[in-house]
């Protein structure tokens, strides 16, 4: 099954989803083989290290250094890979209400890591974003949440 390419349809379709727990990002140095058994979340290999992505509680047990905890909110529309503007417009609109989001594709969806504190806010914002008549018909930041002509932030509360 292909997934969604037409920013406007992906933006209708997000429904965002909190999913339970809290999630850390680790540096190790050794190779992935090494952790498969703690099934990290995600993986991906850096000049300076393996970074993975572990439930918190995991992280705990094995001893690893982290910075901060983080939530993680999956966007449960099917968006193909070939999709452009949708990471943008994430980004764009969390961005605009200072929450950094950092973001993995997968093949299905893509999920997002929010600092724990914001979680819920970054939850509000992606499930107004579809409702933006505004964000429908065009990619454009001003269109997606970005500041409205008035100056204010249209999907803040």
């Amino acid at each position: 099954m292909n997934g969604i390419v037409d920013l406007a349809t992906l933006l209708k379709s997000l429904v965002p989803q909190l999913v339970d727990g809290d999630y850390v990002f680790c540096s190790v140095s050794e190779s992935i083989s090494d952790y498969a058994s703690l099934e990290p979340v995600a993986a991906i290999r850096e000049l300076e290290g393996l970074t993975l992505i572990l439930p918190a509680a995991v992280a705990e047990r094995e001893r690893f250094d982290f910075n901060q905890r983080y939530r993680q909110i999956t966007l449960t529309v099917h968006s193909s890979l070939e999709a452009v503007g949708l990471t943008a417009a994430v980004s764009a609109v969390l961005a605009d209400s200072n929450i950094p989001a950092n973001i993995v594709a997968g093949y299905y969806h893509d999920h997002i890591f929010v600092p724990r504190d914001k979680a819920d806010k970054a939850l509000q914002i992606l499930n107004r974003l579809g409702d933006s008549t505004e964000c429908t018909r065009s990619a454009h930041r001003s269109d997606c949440g970005g500041k409205a002509s008035d100056g204010r932030n249209s999907l803040s509360s």
